[in-house]
Order: C-alpha cells, then sequence, then structure tokens
C-alpha cells in the first residue's frame, strides 16, 4: 500500500533526521507530514497513497514558487534552500514518467473514452490523472491530450 509506505517513510525519515541533527532534513519532512496530517483532519479519513503523492507535489509547487519570488526579491539563500528542500521531497516521489511514456498512457485514455476532438478533452483527462498521479505534471499532460486530439 502506497500511503503507508509513503506516510512511514516520512515519518522514518523524519525521526532519522532528528538522530543526525540534519536540521533542513528535519523541518522539511515536518513540514510535508504536517500538511498530510491537516488534509487528514480536514476530510476526517486516513489519505490514500494519490492523496499523500498529492500533497508532496503540492509542497514541491510551493516551494519552487519560493524561488521564483526568492529570485525576484534578490534572495539566492532562500531559493537555495528551497531547492534542497525540493530535492528531499522529490525522493519521497515515484519515478517521474518520461515524455514518450506519458504519451503512450494518454493515447491509452483516449482510445479508452473513443475521444476525437478536443471537446472530449475532460473525459480524457479524468481517466488519465489518477493514472499519473505524482509520477507527472498536470499541466503536461493536458498539454500532450490537446495535442492528440487537435
Amino acid at each position: 500500500m502506497i500511503v503507508m509506505t509513503t506516510k512511514v517513510d516520512l515519518e522514518n525519515s523524519l525521526r532519522e533526521a532528528m538522530r543526525s541533527g540534519d536540521a533542513v532534513r528535519k523541518r522539511t519532512l515536518r513540514m510535508a507530514l504536517s500538511a498530510i496530517r491537516l488534509a487528514e483532519v480536514e476530510k476526517r479519513v486516513a489519505l490514500d497513497g494519490p492523496a499523500v503523492l498529492a500533497i508532496l507535489q503540492k509542497e514541491i509547487k510551493s516551494r519552487r514558487e519560493s524561488i521564483s519570488d526568492a529570485e525576484l526579491a534578490g534572495r539566492p539563500d532562500i531559493a537555495a534552500e528551497a531547492e534542497t528542500e525540493i530535492s528531499i521531497l522529490e525522493g519521497y516521489l515515484p519515478q517521474p514518467l518520461s515524455p514518450a511514456e506519458l504519451e503512450a498512457m494518454a493515447r491509452a485514455a483516449i482510445d479508452e473514452v473513443g475521444a476525437t476532438s478536443p471537446r472530449e478533452m475532460g473525459q480524457v483527462m479524468k481517466i488519465l490523472m489518477p493514472r499519473i498521479q505524482g509520477r507527472a505534471d498536470g499541466a503536461l499532460a493536458s498539454q500532450i491530450v490537446r495535442q492528440l486530439l487537435g
């Protein structure tokens, strides 16, 4: 089960970071686990694997935004710290899909739906997104599906 392993991996890594005194890793993992727990409290259920991966991706996305803000503000120290946090969090995501693999999955979803025009893109994305959760960017998937249907 992917959730328990991802969440348990995060918790175990947090303990190791606390023992080793790795402050950046400890802070990053605490923030990620805190976001997961908050979502669990809000939804009143334990999160499944794709939901945990989605939260990790959201944390990474927020740090990427922080990097661009820090660069605009002329703060390379903050940008470097966010880069470190991103690399820590990416270690808990599954191997990303290559563009060719993503295109093959998009073609399979299109065939499954029987889509022939861009108007049916929503149906294709509804099938495709759960399959690529945590392994590919939704915007890139959308772009590929649009090209294939266009």
